[in-house]
């Protein structure tokens, strides 16, 4: 059976809203995209880590509830990561981290048909070194997957210089789709404009570069030109989880065989339901159904 495993960082986000109200929800990049993708009907195998303590349980409770399935034992950590988010008037969100991240052993009997890594998970030592590991073991595979990463930069966890931008540029090396926000670039390549850094990005081998800008939509950059994709109207409740939903819904639409104008507006329609919802809350296949006017 085909599916998509998903490689990344789970961890609780601890959310304080601007009336000063405190939730904690489980999220992190790696997870929300992995039950995004579980919930759109895509088989999911999620390899990630966290500790055997309630916040842990919580995540497990959390991906088993959207059908997401274990890949590895996640037992690897002394405690659970953690994201203290504050959301502001606007509904964006900041944060910061409490994060710990490694891999156990992974099963590749059965090779997936898509792989997706991202953020902090892909560039943060140990677990990062396991990553390009893991990719290179399933790049050798006799049918090789299709590899996405969304960069999803996190300079207050792993900082900007040169040693992280060389991390970003090794996994997307070894990438097929590389997904980018506007702010992601400008931390990354600051000397770089938006395009410049998009082209970038494409000469170290990645067949796409698609460069998300919030409401101002988002752009599918490759050999053969650019696609543009206007951002859907909404009302923001807030931010967390927009970006993870628009990568899974951009390997949803990959899978379905379709073009890049395709790609781009099924993932902004996806994102776009996330948002008008609070926490990293991403839509189920009907739910995105009749999303569309």
């Amino acid at each position: 059976m085909s599916y998509v495993l998903v490689v990344g960082e789970s961890l609780v986000d601890v959310v304080t809203d601007a009336p000063g109200r405190t939730v904690e929800r489980p999220g992190g990049s790696a997870a929300n995209v992995a039950v995004a993708l579980a919930r759109l009907g895509r088989p999911v195998r999620f390899v990630t880590s966290y500790a055997d303590d309630a916040r842990g349980a919580a995540i497990a409770a959390h991906l088993a509830g959207s059908g997401v399935v274990l890949a590895t034992d996640p037992h690897v950590l002394e405690r659970t990561s953690s994201a203290v988010a504050t959301i502001g008037p606007d509904g964006s969100a900041t944060y910061v981290f409490d994060l710990d991240w490694r891999l156990g052993p992974v099963d590749l009997s059965d090779g997936p048909a898509f792989v997706h890594v991202c953020s902090i998970g892909a560039v943060l030592a140990p677990g990062a070194d396991d990553v390009l590991a893991l990719l290179d073991r399933l790049l050798a595979l006799p049918v090789p997957p299709t590899v996405t990463y969304d960069v999803n930069a996190r300079p207050a966890v792993t900082g900007t210089g040169p040693e992280v931008v060389g991390r970003v540029e090794s996994v997307a090396r070894r990438a097929h789709v590389v997904k980018a926000s506007d702010e992601d670039l400008a931390a990354l390549y600051p000397t770089l404009g938006l395009d410049e850094a998009a082209a970038h990005l494409r000469t170290l081998g990645p067949r796409a570069v698609v460069v998300t800008r919030g409401g101002d939509g988002a752009t599918w950059f490759a050999a053969d030109g650019r696609v543009e994709g206007a951002a859907v109207t909404t009302t923001v409740v807030d931010t967390i989880g927009a970006g993870d939903t628009f990568s899974a819904a951009t390997i949803d639409a990959l899978w379905d065989g379709r073009d890049p104008a395709g790609v781009v507006a099924h993932a902004a329609r996806a994102a776009a339901v996330t948002v008008s919802r609070p926490g990293a809350d991403p839509p189920t296949r009907a739910e995105l159904a009749a999303s569309w006017p």
